[in-house]
């Protein structure tokens, strides 16, 4: 860099530019006056190279320039694009980057970007506030919001916050290469990550963009931003207003959405509703206008059209909150009452004004009747929606980051669930044993069980754990030599266990980790944010084999089989049960799938025709049963299990 010579400063003048004092201003070696016009420079300038052209657009290419703009203490790198800017104060611009028709783009004063900004987060009354920074996992916020208890490990997490959030600490912002910044009204100590498009914001304000080339953020028309961190891959846009969130990696945001307080972590998306104090954990998803989320821990979740819940009784203020574990859903203009509990995969369906636990359901149904909460349990499983479900999550992961933050199991049958299943069928089975006959309901937790209900639905659940531990045992049959049994009885030789397992937004993890992970943190041997999340990463890594063990202690527990002197015919009924039982399902859930192809789904088809005709037009647009591809899939999959499993018997019987 140098500084400008009397011939330049003469040239640029002419070119209506002015500076407080150009001996501040420094510029490249091959720095061109060519392409600066109509500027004006306050206070310490350093200027790149302005020698080649910009991808202005698909189509368009433009010179590098810099002109009619009004410029305080920014440092700009090469081949920059800046035009008809206001203001434009302490910022330093990367290669590339364009910078058009903006009114204001400046940092006032020393700031950290949003980072450290605290969230009043699931709990509206406070309590639980989530400190926001960069590189803020589901599984860190987990803790640090649903721990609050463990007052020692908060601290620990948090000093570990607090060094990341002192180290981004700065009075001057940076504009990442290769961002595009236009049309844009106002932005105030923001940190913008490189290829990020920012086009038509009214405002942002506090806040950071973790943009890479890798995965570009974009936030569009008319959004409003305060006090907030968006990551890698995400997409603000159409009039969205956020105040006090963080957006975690490949989150969706659009059609007039609100939210404050909230954080939404990956692959979650939200539109026309609004939200207040949610924990939105991965693949949360609401569409709907009239949709209301509030104080509630989501993840895997869809919410109908008018989903709604109430976070307090008029009596304290919004004290309460809501847990609805993984994979729940509610049907359009469902209401629930705060505090309750929704067990994982369980659908929601009417009006709830009664406080209720249905976390040993999982797999089940909600439903109001005349004023009441009916849980039918387990009848989830049978549901095409819930494989249909299941199966596209890992599909539309969108993030293209190399660096996944929010680690993420996607097995729909695991020892969280399944944990969930062994507790709701031992329950049904009490249920069985102790209910009068002359009643027809159980009352259980803030909900009522039909009675005649009791048996089958314990089978459901059998048919979830029988499946669950085959698929277990298939997959270590897997890696090893069947003809050589006792190379098979040594991946049994171990001691299982039946310890808890926890959701941990998206991670699934033992008791044992979990502990052993707090441990840690609190004897201070993780030092800061990246060692943390790092030790995340080993127990995502090590889910197999805990897994493993965890099945183990099933087979124990529940078949009466001592996994250590395990037989060939032990195995072979493993396996038969395992066969048995997924054909079961798949045949059940093919039979729920009928009904999308029966009399009453083809209502409204061949408007103006007959019966035949109302048939023709169905089959266009929706096709067969015989020709669908889920049918189709289900009736591969049927084969797949049955083959796999005679194959896997024969050789073990052959041993």
């Amino acid at each position: 860099m140098r500084n400008l010579n009397q011939e330049e400063i003469k040239k640029l003048e002419m070119q209506n530019c002015i500076a407080d004092d150009w001996s501040k201003i420094q510029v490249n070696e091959e720095f061109n006056i060519k392409y600066v016009s109509n500027v004006r420079f306050h206070g310490n300038i350093r200027i790149g190279k302005l020698n080649g052209n910009i991808k202005y657009s698909e189509k368009i290419e433009k010179h590098s320039s810099i002109r009619n703009a009004d410029i305080f203490n920014c440092e700009i790198s090469n081949n920059v694009y800046i035009s008809d800017v206001k203001l434009l104060s302490n910022y330093k611009i990367g290669d590339q980057a364009i910078i058009e028709n903006v009114g204001q783009l400046s940092v006032e004063g020393e700031s950290t970007f949003g980072n450290g900004y605290e969230l009043e987060i699931l709990n509206e009354g406070g309590g639980r506030e989530l400190k926001i920074f960069n590189t803020l996992t589901s599984q860190i916020a987990y803790m640090l919001v649903l721990y609050r208890h463990d007052t020692e490990l908060i601290n620990s997490i948090e000093k570990m916050a607090d060094k990341f959030v002192e180290n981004v600490k700065s009075n001057i912002g940076t504009i990442g290469k290769n961002s595009k910044i236009l049309n844009t009204k106002k932005i105030t100590n923001v940190k913008v990550g490189s290829s990020t498009i920012i086009s038509n914001v009214t405002e942002l304000f506090n806040g950071t963009i973790v943009s890479n080339t890798e995965a570009p953020v974009i936030i569009g028309n008319g959004v409003i931003a305060k006090n907030f961190i968006i990551n890698s891959g995400s997409k603000i846009d159409d009039n969205v207003i956020i105040d006090g969130c963080f957006i975690g990696q490949s989150v969706r945001l659009g059609k007039q959405y609100s939210a404050e307080n909230s954080a939404f972590f990956a692959n979650c998306e939200g539109y026309h509703g609004e939200a207040c104090s949610i924990f939105a954990g991965p693949y949360t998803v609401t569409h709907h206008k009239s949709t209301l989320l509030i104080a509630g821990l989501f993840s895997f979740f869809n919410a109908g059209s008018g989903t709604n819940q109430s976070n307090h009784m008029y009596k304290l203020g919004p004290l309460h909150q809501g847990i609805v574990e993984r994979g729940a859903k509610t049907g359009s203009f469902s209401y629930m009452l705060w505090p309750s509990r929704v067990g994982a995969f369980t659908a929601v369906i009417g009006k709830h004004y009664a406080n209720f636990d249905t976390t040993d359901f999982p797999f089940s149904y909600i439903n109001e009747v005349d004023g009441k909460s009916i849980l039918t349990p387990a009848m989830n499983l049978l549901s095409v929606g819930t494989t249909r479900d299941s199966e596209k999550w890992p599909n539309r992961d969108k993030r293209t980051d190399s660096n996944k933050l929010d680690l993420i199991n996607f097995e729909l049958f695991n020892p969280y669930t399944i944990g969930k299943v062994l507790n709701g069928h031992n329950k049904l089975l009490e249920f069985v044993e102790k209910t009068d006959k002359k009643k027809n309901h159980v009352n259980y937790n803030g909900v009522k069980i039909p009675r005649l209900l009791l048996k089958t639905t314990a089978k459901y659940y059998k048919l979830a754990i029988d499946i669950f531990i085959g698929q277990s045992v298939m997959k270590k049959l897997d890696k090893v030599n069947l003809q050589n049994f006792e190379e098979v009885k040594k991946m049994f030789n171990k001691d299982g266990n039946l310890n808890s397992w926890f959701d941990m937004s998206g991670l699934l993890i033992s008791e044992e980790s979990s502990e052993k992970l707090q441990t840690k943190i609190k004897n201070n041997e993780i030092q800061n944010i990246d060692e943390l999340s790092n030790e995340f990463v080993k127990i995502f890594n090590n889910y197999s084999d805990e897994e493993w063990l965890w099945t183990l202690g099933l087979i124990k527990k529940y078949l009466e089989i001592d996994p250590k002197n395990i037989t060939a015919d032990d195995l072979v009924n493993i396996i038969q049960k395992w066969k048995k039982s997924s054909l079961k399902l798949n045949k059940m859930v093919g039979m729920d799938v009928t009904k999308e192809f029966n009399v009453i789904t083809k209502i409204g088809f061949g408007i103006d025709g007959s019966d035949e005709g109302k048939d023709a037009d169905f089959e266009a647009v929706r096709g067969t049963y015989e020709n669908n591809k889920f049918v189709k899939q289900l009736g591969e999959k049927a084969i797949e299990i049955g083959t796999k499993a005679e194959k896997i018997i024969g050789m073990i019987s052959r041993k």
